[in-house]
């Protein structure tokens, strides 16, 4: 296990990334030009990261994301 230490700053800037490629993510796996394969693994890739925005969000920012995350499984 690893710990870093970030400022307020440098913990704004991560959940705004984070938020992002959640956001991105949730965009691909809508997209119907996508095969299985490719989804199955920007959903694994999604897990991933939301655990990762989980550790910083508040529970209402985090629902937005757990609710889409459950109906591409």
């Amino acid at each position: 296990m690893l710990g870093i230490l970030f400022n307020d700053k440098e913990c704004k800037e991560l959940d705004y990334v984070l938020r992002k490629e959640l956001d991105e993510m949730l965009l691909d796996l809508s997209d119907s030009r996508l095969d299985g394969d490719i989804k199955q693994a920007i959903t694994r890739r999604y897990k991933i990261i939301f655990r990762m925005y989980a550790r910083i969000a508040s529970p209402k920012e985090l629902s937005r994301y757990a609710l889409n995350a459950r109906s591409y499984r």
